[in-house]
């Protein structure tokens, strides 16, 4: 285990009716509040309501924001800072899932920087200081209410980026799970992928190789959070599962996980920034496309790893290392199916020969994040394992 420092601000508070405690919790971060949120999920269902009656209840004024969209964009965001400096503003009420809470931290970097926001996912500048964020989580999926990054689109060039500062911690997040038994299957399923991926990221690309804790503490949740997926797939208002996922999600990205595991890469969410990037599918619906097809190109070289993956999750102890990592990447694949996610380019409509197009795209982000063995042709590798004939020659 490397040496680390683990610091995490954000206050949860977890549980059945929460969302009423927003305004007593916003107060304390500011009097005149952004209140935040996507394309009217939240207005239809209810949650927008509550956490209006809650910032009066609290006496703050607000003023509110609506559309963002599924995969967050530049442009938006752009607007929203705008908007923020014009009403003096002083915090952000984010109100939905990681889209929405990445673009409350955008704005409240942007609100307190005098140059152009995008600076920030580029790496011509550091976030410094940045205005104070609470959050009401309406999907389980990014962990972002507990994190201290966020991405965006650039639509113009087609890059999604992230930033990340420790003055981008939200101050409070609200986590009711009752607030996402109405989040459609599909969208639960792909906030599901979501987590799992966050989790395997750490697992498989760790900077160290002898990391007993953390890889129980991974293998536990992914297992945890894939039995608590199957219910919310037949039983979209089970509470416990429901609760599971939620909180599973949070801690799958919230540092815990990959503290004292060294330097991380994000192969696979660097891939699938460009899937969601250049034709707008959900991020979770991109990780379980890229996901298997990375596994498959990362086991050739190193299958131990995988072959321990293949044993602890599905019980896998027969064969070579080779062979029961396969054999888990292959149980992992026909669990996304079963849950009715894509994994294969095709079912999501992206055309096979647009792969070196990807893979250049990616590779854009793969020089920002220091992934410099991610060449376009290894890119090209990965996306080739996601193709049409990967699946004909697995038998689908």
């Amino acid at each position: 285990m490397q040496p680390f420092t683990f610091h995490n601000p954000t206050r949860i508070v977890f549980g059945p009716g929460t969302t009423a405690r927003i305004g007593k919790e916003t107060k304390a971060c500011g009097r005149r509040a952004l209140l935040l949120y996507g394309k009217g999920s939240a207005e239809r269902t209810g949650v927008l309501g509550r956490v209006r009656d809650s910032l009066n209840q609290a006496g703050l004024q607000w003023e509110a924001l609506g559309g963002v969209r599924p995969n967050p964009v530049l442009n938006f965001a752009r607007e929203a800072i705008a908007f923020f400096r014009q009403q003096r503003l002083d915090v952000i009420v984010a109100v939905g899932g990681g889209s929405v809470i990445d673009t409350a931290k955008t704005i409240a970097a942007g609100a307190r920087y005098d140059g152009e926001v995008w600076d920030f996912f580029s790496g011509r500048a550091e976030v410094k200081t940045a205005a104070p964020i609470t959050t009401v989580l309406t999907l389980a999926a990014t962990g972002s209410e507990m994190n201290s990054g966020g991405v965006i689109t650039n639509e113009e060039s087609q890059e999604k980026y992230h930033l990340a500062s420790p003055s981008l911690y939200p101050q409070c997040s609200i986590l009711d799970p009752v607030n996402t038994f109405t989040v459609p299957r599909d969208h639960s399923m792909y906030g599901a992928v979501d987590a799992m991926i966050h989790l395997l990221e750490g697992y498989f690309n760790a900077g160290e190789e002898d990391l007993p804790l953390q890889d129980r503490l991974v293998e536990g949740l992914l297992r945890t959070l894939m039995e608590a997926a199957e219910v919310v797939y037949h039983e979209p208002e089970n509470y416990p599962a429901r609760a599971n996922l939620m909180w599973g999600a949070t801690l799958a990205l919230n540092g815990l996980t990959t503290a004292g595991t060294g330097n991380t890469g994000f192969p696979m969410h660097m891939i699938e920034h460009s899937l969601s990037a250049i034709y707008d599918i959900a991020h979770g619906a991109g990780l379980s496309i890229v996901g298997p097809a990375w596994m498959r190109y990362a086991s050739a070289r190193a299958p131990r790893k995988f072959a321990q993956f293949a044993e602890r999750i599905f019980g896998i102890d027969q064969g070579t290392a080779s062979q029961r990592a396969q054999a888990g990447i292959e149980a992992l694949e026909k669990w996304f199916v079963a849950r009715g996610v894509p994994t294969r380019l095709p079912e999501a409509n992206i055309p096979e020969q647009d792969i070196p197009r990807i893979a250049a795209n990616a590779r854009r982000l793969a020089e920002v994040w220091g992934l410099d063995d991610y060449t376009q042709r290894e890119i090209e590798a990965v996306l080739e394992h996601a193709g049409a004939a990967t699946a004909r020659s697995a038998g689908r």
